[in-house]
């Protein structure tokens, strides 16, 4: 064990130097499984910056071991498994064939592929396809109070959280900002149902009728006032709006148009080397 921490003391050591003689120290072996060897250079860069010694010497312990386990369990495997189970080569050569060719594939789309969806083709596809688009929970745009009973002026908050009054508004801005527990303004943003009921109390069998007919809510438990005004809304199984759906829908258009672009540089260095006469079929 003792010469376990000096070998790893020595990795650190040496990783961590500056001196003219490093590129020897990396290439000194540090273990060994029958004829395989793990260098001092297979460890350069697996520790963290800024990382203590203890730890270092952790994350030392723990590759070497890691190694030494994969190369005996390499060999079981060489020795028990008949020749027809070890002939691999077919398996890697695929692997890495289609390897190339995803990373040949990614290389043009990011060197080719114009990744701006315009709105129009948003709404376009929306429209046209928007039954494939239906909520499966109800989703609202409100704003959310959470306010102590003990905060002074409650009923001047409820009166100027149910204008419109711009002037209403930015007193209601005020007084949250300095005695509301929790104050939200979802007016851009869709959220779910579930996520409101996580903060305000509501029966969740009484969805529909709230959304449908209460543009304000006031409840309260024995702490807090709980005040919600709802700006919009859609509900369950109806059609998503296309503000909710346009970022699945800009994926959907990237991807067809990815898969369009792959397809024709397929089609097409096919048949530049049919012209080329570069394959033949027998």
């Amino acid at each position: 064990m003792r010469r376990f921490l000096i070998v790893i003391s020595i990795v650190i050591f040496v990783l961590g130097s500056c001196s003219g003689d490093k590129n020897k120290d990396m290439n000194k072996p540090i273990a060994k499984v029958y004829d395989k060897y793990l260098y001092v250079s297979d460890m350069e860069g697996i520790f963290p910056l800024k990382i203590s010694k203890d730890d270092s010497i952790t994350i030392a312990r723990n590759f070497i071991n890691n190694w030494i386990k994969k190369q005996l369990m390499v060999r079981k495997a060489e020795i028990n498994l008949s020749d027809q189970s070890k002939d691999i080569q077919k398996e890697i050569d695929d692997y890495r064939s289609s390897l190339l060719i995803f990373r040949y594939k990614q290389e043009l789309i990011r060197q080719k592929i114009d990744t701006v969806v315009t709105d129009t083709e948003i709404r376009n596809y929306y429209n046209e396809f928007s039954g494939n688009f239906i909520l499966n929970q109800s989703i609202l745009k409100a704003t959310i109070i959470i306010v102590s009973k003990q905060a002074p002026d409650l009923p001047k908050l409820k009166q100027w959280f149910r204008s419109d009054d711009p002037d209403n508004i930015l007193k209601v801005d005020e007084y949250c900002y300095q005695y509301a527990s929790k104050y939200h303004s979802f007016n851009n943003e869709w959220i779910v149902f579930t996520d409101l009921q996580k903060d305000i109390p509501l029966k969740s069998d009484q969805e529909e009728q709230i959304l449908k007919y209460q543009k304000f809510i006031e409840t309260d438990d024995s702490l807090f006032n709980y005040f919600v005004k709802i700006n919009q809304y859609a509900l369950k199984s109806s059609v998503q709006p296309l503000d909710f759906a346009q970022f699945k829908i800009k994926s959907i258009l990237l991807n067809k148009r990815k898969f369009t672009f792959l397809e024709e540089i397929e089609n097409d260095i096919y048949n530049d080397a049919l012209d080329r006469n570069e394959f033949v079929i027998y």
